[in-house]
């Protein structure tokens, strides 16, 4: 009997894991039960007991045992060490049971020791509970979307401890030594010499006289000639007193040079000036005027002329319409949630891709017993795939299933026979066609034989 309920969540959420051929969630009450006949009280305790909603598409997950329930992350370090060996123990002796059964001879004994190999397998450590101390296993019998059981089951309760981080000091480095700026090294080595370079000194009288005999160049011309510039006699230079040991040439003879050149200067430019011809005003060169220039007309091109052969006709005048009809406007739908949508372009290259996911598909039939359609769920990837089927008093149904493209464009998914229930019985499967409607959405029937065709509609859940 129930006691807790511990976590409740949809089957499309989770993958199914099994073997020999069924999963072990369909099995799931009489795995407990067979645990219990073999007297394996601890293992039975530790599994959950599912119970699916009317529409087979969403388990609760109560309690075996009484007491207060705790999730694993909320339980403390001891209590989770202490469930965590007893889980180990538990799985020990799962293993070894499952081995003992699979060498049996019974077909029966071994599909129980190949579904008990998977059954303690559960998606994470949010859904182990603490229930009065004892670990408690909810989903069991399942694993995450596009995950594969396992080798080590307990793997994700082991909590590895993470090193604390070592913060090391690393020392500042030590600044570089500034170099020292040497000043440059002042030497004086030539402190007699003086400051200003001394003028060359000209031992010959030759060339005062030469400044004034040497002709000038022509400046050019100017429009008015310049005043005379009357230049006053240069006062008499009184010689220094000669320094000793210095002739007094050196220096005389330069400052006697630069006034005669100030005194013969204006003279020699009056002189040039007045030898120099007048501007003659140049006479401005005629425009010539350039003659038209004839251009040679182009012969015109002669016109086409018709051929008599051409097909002449009438020309009619027609009445334009008075109102055009105008097109009626697009008229686009929504595309519904959720919906399978065939791709234009994946159907062209014949790729399914677009199918690959969980999908709700409702039949439009119903139960004989329950007056309801039954619950079927596609689970489909890469042109394969499972279905369960929950019709009746619960019961559930599996079977394998394969899809493809045909080059007319038609996507076609069908079972490998019928599908197996969990009561002992088979389920007719029906043969699924979809084409491409508006908007690309998928347009489906389903054929149970010659007769039977109904609609399938397709929802896309758990993706």
């Amino acid at each position: 009997m129930a006691k807790t309920l511990l976590r409740s969540g949809d089957l499309d959420d989770f993958q199914a894991v099994g073997g020999g051929g069924q999963a072990v969630f369909d099995s799931a009450l009489q795995i407990r039960e067979a645990l219990r006949l073999r007297k394996q009280q601890a293992m039975v305790d530790c599994l959950a007991i599912p119970q699916v909603n009317d529409d087979g598409d969403r388990v609760d997950w109560y309690s075996p045992v009484d007491g207060p329930a705790i999730s694993w992350k909320a339980a403390d370090e001891d209590a989770r060490f202490r469930a965590l060996r007893y889980l180990e123990s538990t799985l020990d002796s799962a293993a070894s049971l499952s081995r003992k059964s699979l060498q049996s001879g019974k077909t029966a004994q071994q599909l129980f020791g190949s579904l008990l190999a998977k059954a303690l397998q559960f998606p994470g450590s949010n859904h182990v509970f603490l229930v009065d101390g004892k670990p408690v296993i909810t989903f069991w019998g399942f694993v995450n979307l596009n995950e594969s059981a396992r080798d080590d089951v307990l793997a994700c309760l082991r909590e590895e401890k993470v090193p604390e981080p070592v913060i090391e000091m690393i020392p500042e480095p030590e600044p570089a030594p500034e170099e020292e700026e040497v000043p440059p090294a002042i030497t004086f080595s030539k402190a007699d010499e003086p400051l200003i370079a001394a003028a060359p000194v000209i031992k010959t009288e030759d060339h005062v006289e030469a400044v004034y005999e040497k002709p000038q160049p022509a400046a050019a011309p100017r429009p008015e000639a310049p005043a005379a510039v009357v230049v006053p006699a240069p006062a008499p230079v009184t010689p220094a007193p000669a320094r000793k040991k210095r002739p007094a040439a050196l220096w005389a003879l330069p400052v006697a040079a630069v006034v005669i050149a100030a005194v013969a200067g204006p003279v020699l430019w009056q002189q040039q000036q007045t030898r120099a011809p007048q501007p003659q005003p140049q006479p401005q060169p005629a425009v010539a005027v350039a003659a038209p220039v004839a251009v040679a007309q182009q012969p015109a091109a002669p016109a086409p002329v018709l051929a008599a052969t051409l097909p002449l006709h009438q020309a009619e005048v027609v009445t334009a319409k008075a109102e055009v009809e105008k097109p009626a406007p697009a008229v686009i739908t929504a595309i519904p949630k959720d919906a399978l949508v065939m791709d234009a372009l994946q159907v062209k290259t014949g790729n399914t891709r677009f199918l690959n996911g969980n999908w709700r598909v409702m039949l439009d039939i119903k139960d004989n017993a329950t007056g309801k359609p039954p619950t079927l769920r596609f689970q489909i990837q890469n042109n394969k795939g499972t279905a369960r089927l929950v019709h009746g008093d619960n019961i559930t149904c599996r079977a394998d299933l394969f899809s493809g493209l045909h080059q007319t464009g038609e996507l076609m998914i069908k079972s490998r026979g019928n599908a197996r229930c969990s009561d002992g019985s088979r389920y007719p499967m029906p043969e699924i066609t979809c084409t491409a409607g508006s908007n690309d959405v998928a347009q489906c029937t389903a054929r149970y034989d010659a007769r039977i065709v109904v609609p399938v509609t397709f929802r896309k859940t758990g993706a």
